[in-house]
């Protein structure tokens, strides 16, 4: 075929990370692209991990669940019309030379859109990257439960059965989901029928539990959190994890027989390698269109950004719901980048908060209405299970 005639090249669009925001931002660039542009979603899992339900350790710990229930497969989230999906961990961003390099190969971009969400940020702490356990990925929260049901299934064994001690550090939503969890699963049944009620200790550092809930909610979060066992202690900042016991800044020790680490996230290395202007947590500052300023055509959107609402100037939270709500302009602006289209304005408006406080529980607010109680759990459960649906039937 001569030059003259040969089929020209569709710009292709690259979308990094495939969890809420990824998944989300490649069905909107597909949308507005319309066959004009190829869209390329990149994530080194095969799966749509929810990454929001991996709290449920105990459920996890019930052997073999874990894929069936938070995992579903690319093939079933994404329809193969919408992008082509690239299985491959991202090593480096060049916006110089406009690609990506994957671990399998380097991807061209003429448009980007970086969803890689966050990693635990340790803080320097030593120790507490190469002990404690995380629930910020699949792999992590599926580690966990297994140290979980060993731990208890030892515990259970003992010649002088006692109490094991689970030390959960950080007091947000993260922490003290996962801390209720632990205390109220059913390790009877999921462990061994001897298996102990384990002792649940939750630590805040500088800043109080829950900050940003409402004080009457924060109330009610305590109520549930000691009713279901789970011993709570603030301003206790940890500066050392070593086997079996944390140091605190006051010098005193904690033991434990499993540590896990919620006290905060930050931008993956790859993100904070880029040399652009960043945020707390080396998150991205990116403008009012989701777009790096200085890079035409390079989007970001999720928890790797650091954005303030316009006008108000409230930082707009690292959650799923914003996620969600911020992807379809990074994935619209993308592709009306390339085509010469209007970009979209990103303005945030939350429309309620919930977390889960142990099996059946929970606390929120949904507008200016407050739950607690099995209210709040029940609403949770069906805003889970509405995306869980929508996403496996792509």
């Amino acid at each position: 075929m001569s030059p003259e005639l040969a089929p020209a090249r569709l710009p292709q669009v690259v979308i990094l990370g495939a969890g809420y925001a990824g998944l989300s931002a490649a069905k909107a660039a597909h949308r507005l692209g319309g066959g004009r542009v190829q869209v390329v979603l990149v994530d080194r899992s095969p799966d749509h991990v929810l990454r929001t339900e991996l709290y449920q350790v105990d459920e996890i710990a019930r052997e073999g669940t874990a894929h069936r229930q938070w995992a579903v497969p690319m093939a079933d989230a994404l329809d193969g019309r919408v992008a082509r999906f690239v299985q491959a961990s991202v090593t480096g961003i060049d916006l110089s030379s406009r690609s990506v390099r994957l671990d399998t190969t380097t991807l061209p971009f003429d448009g980007l859109v970086i969803c890689l969400g966050s990693v635990p940020s340790y803080f320097g702490i030593p120790g507490a990257r190469e002990i404690a356990q995380e629930v910020y990925s699949l792999s992590g929260a599926e580690r966990l439960a297994a140290r979980l049901r060993d731990m208890e299934r030892a515990a259970a064994r003992a010649p002088a059965p006692s109490r094991p001690r689970v030390v959960v550090v950080g007091g947000a939503s993260t922490g003290t989901e996962v801390a209720a969890e632990i205390a109220t699963a059913d390790w009877k049944t999921i462990a061994d029928p001897s298996a102990p009620t384990p002792e649940v200790l939750l630590l805040t550092g500088p800043l109080p539990l829950l900050q940003g809930f409402p004080e009457p909610l924060i109330r009610h979060a305590r109520e549930l959190l000691t009713k279901s066992g789970v011993e709570i202690r603030e301003n206790t900042p940890v500066v050392r994890v070593e086997e079996g016991r944390l140091t605190l800044k006051d010098g005193s020790t904690v033991p434990f027989d499993v540590c896990v680490w919620a006290a905060g996230v930050e931008a993956p290395p790859v993100v904070a390698q880029l040399p652009v202007e960043h945020g707390r947590g080396k998150r991205l500052k990116v403008t009012p269109n989701l777009e790096i300023a200085d890079h035409p055509g390079v989007f970001a959107v999720g928890d790797v950004i650091e954005y303030a609402n316009p006008g108000s100037g409230v930082l707009v939270p690292g959650t799923a719901q914003a996620a969600l709500a911020g992807a379809p302009v990074a994935g619209h602006n993308v592709v009306a980048r390339l085509l010469g289209k209007r970009l979209k304005r990103f303005s945030y408006h939350e429309k309620g908060v919930i977390i889960s406080l142990g099996i059946g529980k929970g606390i929120g607010r949904a507008g200016p209405v407050s739950l607690w109680g099995r209210p709040a759990y029940v609403l949770k459960s069906l805003v889970e299970a509405e995306y869980s649906l929508a996403v496996e039937r792509g």
